[in-house]
């Protein structure tokens, strides 16, 4: 039977890849005054997001979850075609979206029987969350069953890394996701956070004393991690993720991209545009990548 791979705004896949791959994505909402809440992407333009950030820098903005009833509207117009559903959400260290997927899949599942729908809280965010949803893809594409799909979605998400650094601590700070006596000895001596998310949570990985130093160490701390699992680059997809700046991720892409080709045989590294989901969390200077195992390796 067919299936439809829903996910939410976290997967930061931009508009077009989710067209091309008939992906569908329920949206996070985000706001600047605390009050009007509006749909990332589909009211607020990523870019626009940003440049608020930018031009703004004392205003810290605020996302929250698609609700109950956002899930409830997508699963039902796929349940009206008999399509089985699989939904990827953010990890639930960072977000209820889960919560709310789950509380409508019930809701829908007791007027669509026959229909599966299984909720995945897939440990990750940002643009490892969107590499996590195309390998979904690919195993669609590929004919795996839904269940296979489940079960090799659940298998090499815990494979997955963002390894990352931003600009300063403050968003971290304001969205609670590092003390403040860190972050006051981070500002007070100027040094740059290097990050890492793995199973859901982040963890300090190393500081350095600017930003060309700390992006050199993201690349190190890459070939670092492929060293510690023994593993090749080549089983795994690999992006880098950005805020505001294009130009230094594709320059920080290139130095990766050069790197990486000293221990493996990739060709090429995609870069994708974090959004306002986590970019309320990072503010509008996290540069890094995602990696994830290839379901088939």
């Amino acid at each position: 039977m067919a299936y439809q791979i829903i996910t939410d705004g976290s997967c930061d896949l931009g508009t077009e890849i989710p067209k091309q791959t008939g992906i569908r994505v329920v949206p996070f909402y985000v706001t600047f005054d605390g009050e009007n809440y509006k749909k990332e992407i589909e009211e607020v333009g990523v870019r626009t997001f940003y440049q608020e950030m930018v031009d703004h820098p004392k205003v810290f903005p605020k996302s929250s979850l698609p609700s109950v009833q956002d899930y409830a509207e997508a699963f039902e117009e796929y349940a009206k075609e008999g399509l089985d559903i699989i939904c990827l959400c953010i990890t639930t260290k960072f977000s209820g979206s889960y919560n709310s997927a789950k509380t409508a899949a019930e809701m829908i599942q007791e007027n669509y029987k026959d229909i599966r729908i299984a909720v995945i809280d897939t440990t990750v965010n940002t643009v490892l969350q969107g590499i996590l949803v195309l390998e979904a893809v690919r195993m669609k594409e590929n004919g795996l069953s839904f269940e296979e799909t489940v079960e090799q979605i659940n298998r090499i998400k815990s494979t997955g890394r963002i390894i990352f650094t931003v600009g300063n601590y403050e968003y971290l700070v304001h969205g609670g996701r590092i003390g403040k006596v860190m972050a006051t000895a981070a500002s007070t001596l100027g040094i740059k956070p290097l990050i890492m998310l793995r199973e859901g949570e982040i963890f300090p990985t190393g500081i350095t004393r600017n930003r060309s130093k700390a992006k050199k160490r993201l690349i190190e701390q890459t070939k670092e991690h492929f060293e510690k699992i023994q593993e090749s680059p080549d089983d795994y997809q690999i992006v880098v993720g950005y805020g505001y700046d294009r130009e230094e991720a594709v320059e920080f892409r290139d130095d990766l991209l050069a790197s990486l080709k000293t221990y493996s045989d990739i060709k090429d590294i995609d870069i994708f545009q974090i959004g306002a989901t986590i970019g309320v969390h990072t503010g509008p200077y996290p540069i890094g990548l995602g990696l994830i195992r290839k379901y088939d390796r």
